[in-house]
């Protein structure tokens, strides 16, 4: 059954992360400092965002199996908070006080991270209720 609410907010979530993906060299203009070569740090951004997205769109089509469904939620959770991390590392690194105003795109994988937990407690609460009903039987 993909028409879930927990579909919806992965579905949302994956968008957010493709959306990222597709144009974070266009969106965030900062030349990181990430593995000793600049241009390596906005291909490494972009591929985490893909796969985020990609987790979060395959765990969509898992939906008969919602423990493997919630896991991929958590470690979609992880990777978006790894991204932060190195967001903010980043960020943290870049040279003078210009630069303040573009720590706010650090916190856009905080959105996913939300969308992501809505959507392990709601197949978390239809795990539950198919497990109350196959005990009935």
């Amino acid at each position: 059954m993909i028409q879930r609410k927990q579909s919806i907010y992965l579905f949302l979530a994956g968008l957010i992360s493709m959306l990222f993906a597709i144009n974070f060299d266009k969106l965030i203009d900062i030349s990181l400092d990430f593995l000793s070569d600049p241009s390596k740090g906005d291909t490494i951004f972009s591929l985490a965002f893909f796969f985020s997205a990609a987790v979060s769109f395959f765990s969509i089509l898992m939906f008969k199996n919602r423990k493997l469904q919630m896991t991929l939620g958590w470690v979609n959770v992880i990777l978006n908070i790894l991204l932060i991390g190195s967001f903010i590392f980043s960020l943290l690194n870049l040279p003078g006080e210009e630069n303040s105003e573009k720590g706010i795109w650090a916190i856009v994988p905080l959105i996913t991270i939300v969308l992501l937990s809505i959507a392990n407690r709601l197949i978390k609460k239809d795990d539950n209720l198919v497990k109350s009903v196959d005990r009935f039987r």
